[in-house]
């Protein structure tokens, strides 16, 4: 009796976090892409399996490694399963904000990256975004630190730092994630902004870094601890729990649960019912 084949399985979404047009999961069995271009940049690993490619003509293959894919916008490329239990991978679509098109041809002439810390950076963003909209901001955090790395290795130096650094940086960001617990704000809105205050350019990572060597913790997880302690409040003055989770910030009473476990060893309903005798 013949062994049957897992069939093919695809999961994509449009997440909430700027720079990212698509994610795209999927385990593959017998698929074949025809040639075709993007204009958008996919930035792929491989999770089990094997996949071979073309890009501009020459043929490349990837397992699963610390190695990671990057296919550039508008240009030509293929791909096919090369053995039969075929391969999964995870894909994030990058559009020109993340990386400028004229970085094309240094990706045309190297598109398997082996750099196993950026593959970590890539695989965190994933398991971010898996989380849903109310966590977008760690998705912004992790995929800044991915465009670093991408930088790196295409144009062989550093993104550019800004001029303000340090304690400053790290104390303005925190009094505008005070300001704003329960709206929140973008990565990119806060580099604007505390570039503005500061007059110089702060980038992304730049601030993520500052705040953490200030404050111990990146700017994403003290924003949801600011929101937690906000719903506790709430809770406690007999505030709804699902009323109480928007009011904070998050983004439904399900986004409230999952933290608010982890911040305080209970659920939201059971916290606010413990003091009721």
């Amino acid at each position: 009796m013949a062994a049957i084949r897992p069939r093919s399985t695809v999961s994509a979404w449009k997440p909430s976090v700027p720079g990212i047009a698509e994610v795209f999961h999927a385990r593959f069995t017998e698929h074949a892409y025809p040639a075709h271009v993007h204009d958008t940049w996919a930035l792929m690993i491989v999770d089990g399996g094997r996949v071979d490619f073309a890009l501009d003509r020459e043929r490349h293959g990837a397992g699963v490694s610390d190695q990671v894919i990057l296919l550039p916008p508008g240009v030509v490329h293929d791909g096919r399963t090369v053995t039969e239990a075929g391969f999964r991978k995870r894909v994030l679509y990058l559009d020109t904000s993340v990386l400028p098109e004229r970085l094309t041809g240094a990706a045309v002439d190297a598109p398997l990256l082996a750099d196993p810390v950026l593959r970590e950076r890539v695989h965190g963003l994933h398991l971010a975004l898996a989380l849903g909209e109310g966590d977008s901001f760690e998705a912004q955090s992790r995929l800044a630190f991915v465009r670093e790395r991408l930088h790196r290795w295409l144009t062989g130096r550093e993104a550019p730092a800004g001029g303000p650094s340090g304690r400053e940086v790290a104390l303005r960001l925190r009094e505008l994630l005070d300001a704003r617990v329960t709206e929140g704000i973008t990565l990119e809105e806060a580099s604007a902004e505390l570039g503005r205050a500061l007059g110089g350019r702060v980038h992304p990572t730049q601030l993520i870094r500052s705040f953490r060597t200030a404050y111990g913790l990146p700017p994403h997880a003290y924003l949801t601890g600011r929101r937690v302690a906000t719903a506790r409040r709430l809770l406690l003055a007999g505030v709804r729990p699902a009323e109480a989770a928007v009011a904070a910030g998050f983004y439904d009473q399900a986004h409230l649960t999952r933290h608010f476990g982890r911040h305080v060893g209970i659920s939201p309903a059971r916290f606010a019912r413990s003091g009721r005798f």
